[in-house]
């Protein structure tokens, strides 16, 4: 009987999660990884870390090398090896070899794309000049550091107040660059509803970042082709780094005539189990969709949880069994500096445009009982349905202890759980962790009693 092939594209999160999960399900499948950078299986998320310098070396955020892979594993992943195109008609993928500068075809039983994602930057004048990066990727971080190395620049402007931006920003600082934020919105952060992006707002300002707000990049300009500013609709800003931090979208250009079925930003359409529209064909991690336990709809997000755990569910059916990816609600967090900033759930306008009625609060509490030294200040914000007073959404902007806080409201909204609900937790209590009653516990009973209940 012929030996069943798998072809993984993509050996970060998603793809080797999978290919793991496939071998211990498996022992005599061939497994064969396509990943078109220098490495597989790394941490994407610790790479403002890396270049702030907390972490001392790229190598600390590598998980497993090829060369362990095949070892350990029987699993086959070729670096610098980049899939250009998927023939689903006829079950191969044409794969250039970046080293040899070749380019093959190579057929496959079962397929998984696990491209993940690439930082958003628009079409706009000069924007591959040296100097402006996306963060997506340990290459890009390791061109980052070494370019800080060389050419020891002084003015940073980053392009974007997401996450990325955010964290960004930090690492920037930390290594004595001036940074500069643009923002195309009133308040960074557009995951945050806005009365809760204005506190990063002055967060960051306090830090001493220069936030230029409702502005829209234009292009870049640059000398000797090295970026030297940054050109919005309201100004020029000098530049001798830039940063896109406009977020993240789905590495699936090649899969133009593969017959994949996309979604209108890109993302390959998936079942819960991960399978694609073509039979023999999966996906997972920040190139697929995801599904929205609060809204009930196809939702992209790009995470390395996510990615993880798609992964072993794709990897697990792949190898036959059965296994069903129930869905997230949202849940992210970051920090720059000595501020904290989580969220979960639905904001305010994806709930009117769904057209639920909502109540929402906010309140200003303590991570800590007032009289602890060192008790920080949090804000939490809480959305309900009006209705019902089911936890819909939840906001947290604080400091040192506030975030992780946010684990109780996605835990909630995962299992459906009431303002009520909430209140009745019986959550952990000493002084040096809390006030007798959790700031998000506050927030709840704050907000029950504008629903009268």
């Amino acid at each position: 009987m012929k030996k069943q092939k798998l072809v993984i594209i993509g050996g970060d999160a998603a793809g080797m999660s999978a290919a793991s999960k496939v071998r211990r399900e498996n022992k005599e499948i061939e497994i064969i990884v396509f990943e078109k950078s220098e490495y597989t299986s790394y941490s994407a998320c610790g790479i403002p870390y890396f270049i702030s310098g907390k972490i001392s070396s790229s190598e600390k955020l590598i998980v497993r090398s090829p060369e362990q892979f095949k070892k350990k594993h029987n699993i086959d992943a070729r670096i610098l090896h980049e899939v250009l195109e998927v023939d689903t008609s006829n079950n191969r993928v044409l794969v250039k070899n970046s080293t040899e500068k070749t380019q093959f075809w190579e057929n496959y039983d079962k397929l998984l794309i696990a491209t993940g994602g690439k930082a958003y930057c628009p079409d706009v004048a000069n924007r591959d000049a040296n100097g402006i990066f996306g963060v997506s990727t340990l290459r890009s971080g390791i061109k980052i550091d070494s370019y800080i190395k060389d050419f020891n620049p002084k003015n940073a402007v980053i392009v974007g107040g997401g996450y990325i931006g955010l964290e960004m920003a930090e690492a920037l600082l930390i290594r004595g660059l001036k940074v500069s934020l643009v923002n195309r919105s009133e308040e960074i952060m557009n995951t945050l509803d806005p009365d809760m992006g204005t506190l990063i707002h002055k967060a960051m300002k306090n830090l001493g970042v220069t936030i230029y707000s409702n502005e829209e990049l234009k292009h870049f300009e640059t000398e000797k082709d090295r970026i030297s500013a940054v050109v919005t609709n309201k100004r020029t800003l000098k530049a001798d780094l830039v940063i896109l931090g406009m977020g993240t979208s789905p590495n699936t250009a090649f899969l133009k005539n593969s017959k994949i079925a996309l979604s209108e930003k890109g993302a390959v359409k998936v079942a819960r189990t991960q399978r694609t529209n073509i039979r023999n064909v999966w996906s997972a991690g920040d190139c697929a969709e995801t599904f929205h336990l609060v809204s009930k709809k196809p939702f992209y997000v790009s995470l390395g949880t996510v990615a993880n755990k798609t992964g072993v569910i794709a990897g697990k059916n792949i190898a036959g069994g059965k296994a069903v990816f129930p869905g997230v609600v949202g849940t992210a967090v970051c920090k720059i500096c000595s501020y904290e900033v989580a969220r979960t759930g639905l904001l305010e306008k994806e709930l009117q445009k769904l057209n639920i009625e909502y109540v929402t609060t906010t309140i200003q509490s303590k991570t800590r009982a007032h009289y602890y030294p060192d008790a920080k200040d949090i804000t939490v914000k809480l959305i309900a349905d009006k209705k019902t007073g089911r936890l819909l959404g939840g906001q947290i902007v604080g400091e040192e202890g506030a975030a992780k806080r946010i684990d109780v409201l996605a835990t909630a909204l995962t299992n459906r759980l009431t303002l009520r609900n909430i209140i009745d937790l019986d959550l952990s209590y000493a002084p040096p962790f809390s006030p007798v009653w959790d700031p998000v516990q506050i927030a709840a009973r704050k907000l029950i009693s504008q629903l009268g209940k």
